[in-house]
């Protein structure tokens, strides 16, 4: 039996990709096997959204390679960097066999069998085409046990004049709310009790399909799934973060009070420059009427720094937008300089300004994420344990903390616990990021 191995880079979106076409590779006879050495095809799934993430992906396929001298015979690269550079990286890059786009996933069985009958450096794309999974394709859920992403919509229409997502993934697409609560149902009935709702904008959500943003109205249904114990939905941009969506959160028993508001900036021209849809003032106002709706709420945001003619002043700007609004949570990236964009034409900031910004906003937010990790001690929270320490610690998270980008709850227990088990915990002392506790 050939034996595939797959790795995934890149944002938890790329993942479900990843999932699916493991699924295929199943129900086509194949089997999974999670070490390279053990490969016979070796599969990597890219990511392109920025330098750093191009770098990363070429560097992995170069590792990937080495093992050609070993079992591995074929190595197949997908994803993000295939679909934007699909002329160029078989030419420069000759240890890969075969390259698919990403609307092309479902295809990678065939490439193999291809392979295997002798094709050589096979490229399948079909920009034409457009593809969003369904709950009927397989796949292979490459989380732990207890929790899974639903990507709920492919594409983005947002156009931000630095992102080159929409021209790599194409215009937004909805999955029918109906084929998402069948995919949760059944993933809960498999013992998944967190679902993460992520798409390049969740709150998007059904203007394609249904003429109106129905995120509150998908979530209102996926509520209704009895073994669900946590729903969270992640990439909310605040134009769209209204009164009914705040109010299903607030009414919920499952949906976590957690969210990700990605607002990049907060000076009006630069706003404006990076094609967002909001302003200063709508995005103080958005943060002002979440925090007055809960009595305890987590936001989390990313921004981002050294965009093109970003002034000192304006960097300044948003260094104090961050002390005045305390995000509990917030991702900093410096601005990559993406071909084929808007804001690849305009006057770029210096590197080494880009990196002094960059370095001053994380300064900033470690001392507010500590203070506000401090307001936590003392309170009782439920956490689901995910692995234990070198120092016999357990690792958990609470609602207020996602998988993946967020910190850990640090759990002090007598008695033998098991991942995937949700404890309750008292807060005794707080980090930056992490927090410590024990089962109460």
């Amino acid at each position: 039996m050939i034996k595939v191995g797959f790795v995934s880079l890149g944002c938890n979106k790329n993942l479900v990709d990843s999932e699916i076409m493991m699924g295929a590779c199943v129900k086509a006879g194949f089997e999974i096997t999670s070490n390279a050495e053990d490969a016979d095809v070796i599969v990597v799934n890219t990511c392109g959204f920025i330098n750093d993430a191009k770098q990363e992906s070429i560097d992995t396929i170069l590792d990937m390679a080495e093992y050609k001298s070993k079992k591995c015979k074929f190595l197949i690269v997908t994803g993000c960097l295939t679909q934007r550079y699909k002329d160029e990286i078989l030419e420069q890059m000759p240890e890969i066999d075969a390259i698919l786009g990403v609307k092309e996933m479902l295809k990678l069985p065939e490439v193999i069998k291809d392979l295997y009958e002798g094709k050589q450096k096979i490229k399948v794309f079909d920009d034409t085409s457009s593809f969003v999974y369904l709950s009927s394709m397989p796949r292979v859920i490459a989380t732990p046990s207890y929790y899974a992403y639903i990507k709920i919509a492919e594409g983005c229409n947002n156009r931000c004049s630095y992102c080159s997502i929409p021209l790599i993934r194409g215009k937004y697409t909805s999955r029918p709310i109906e084929d998402i609560v069948k995919e949760a149902k059944e993933l809960a009935e498999k013992g998944y009790q967190e679902i993460v709702l992520t798409a390049q904008d969740t709150t998007k959500y059904g203007l394609d399909l249904y003429g109106k943003k129905m995120l509150h109205a998908l979530l209102e249904e996926l509520e209704k799934i009895e073994k669900i114990k946590w729903i969270r939905f992640l990439y909310s941009y605040p134009e769209d973060v209204d009164e009914s969506l705040i109010e299903v959160v607030k009414s919920s028993s499952k949906i976590v009070n957690y969210f990700d508001i990605p607002i990049q900036h907060i000076n009006d021209r630069i706003l404006k420059l990076m094609n967002r849809k909001t302003t200063k003032e709508g995005i103080k106002r958005l943060i002002e009427k979440i925090r007055r709706s809960f009595d305890e709420v987590i936001i989390r945001t990313t921004v981002l720094v050294g965009f093109p003619t970003e002034t000192d002043e304006e960097f300044e700007e948003l260094c104090s937008f961050l002390k005045w609004a305390e995000f509990d949570r917030l991702g900093a990236f410096m601005y990559s300089q993406e071909e084929g964009t808007l804001a690849s034409q305009l006057p770029q900031v210096d590197d080494e300004v880009r990196q002094r910004r960059y370095e001053k906003v994380l300064n900033i937010q470690r001392k507010i994420s500590k203070r506000q990790n401090k307001k936590r001690v003392g309170r009782e929270y439920e956490v689901v344990i995910e692995a234990k320490d070198k120092n016999n610690f357990y690792i958990g998270r609470s609602q207020f903390e996602a998988p993946e980008v967020d910190g850990k709850v640090l759990v002090f227990s007598q008695k033998k616990l098991t991942a995937g088990k949700f404890v309750k915990v008292k807060i005794l002392d707080a980090f930056e990021y992490d927090l410590v506790g024990e089962i109460i």
